[in-house]
This record gives C-alpha cells, sequence and structure tokens, in this order.
C-alpha cells in the first residue's frame, strides 16, 4: 500500500519493541483486518470502539470508566497517523 510507504520506518521500528500475540496480522493485512479504534489524544492510548465483550478479551484493551482504551503502539499509531 502507497499510504504506507512513508510510515514503513515508524511502523518497523514499533513491530521491533513490541510483542503481538496475532503476529502484527494487522500490518500484514494493510491495515484492512483492523479493530475499531479512534485517536483519544492521550500518549500511549486510543480509544477501543469495540463491543464490551470483545474489549474485554482483547490483551491491549484496559476498562477506564464506561469506555475501553487500547494500548497496542501499532494500533495507536495507525489511528494516529493513518486515519485507519
Amino acid at each position: 500500500m502507497h499510504f504506507l510507504d512513508k510510515h514503513n520506518l515508524d511502523i518497523e521500528k514499533i513491530m521491533a519493541e513490541s510483542k503481538c500475540p496475532i503476529d502484527f496480522a494487522c500490518y500484514r493485512s494493510g491495515f484492512e483486518n483492523v479493530c475499531k479504534a479512534k485517536d483519544a489524544g492521550i500518549e500511549g492510548f486510543a480509544y477501543c470502539l469495540e463491543e464490551p465483550d470483545k474489549a474485554q478479551r482483547c490483551r491491549f484493551s484496559l476498562s477506564f470508566g464506561y469506555r475501553y482504551l487500547c494500548k497496542c503502539r501499532l494500533r495507536i499509531y495507525a489511528a494516529r497517523h493513518l486515519n485507519v
């Protein structure tokens, strides 16, 4: 995907420094197969927009009041810089 070209160095660095239980499936799909999330404007977090039962099962989710936050660095990057 062309839109990833200018972000590849950042993405590769995040992947090298992170562990993913599904082997970065979001990246390998060109961010087509990705959970629902939105930039939270909070360093280190994105809003998880998945249904609560799905969010609870995710190892990267963090319950925060009535919402869930995502702490997956790659997902946060994609939400913030790729608008995905």
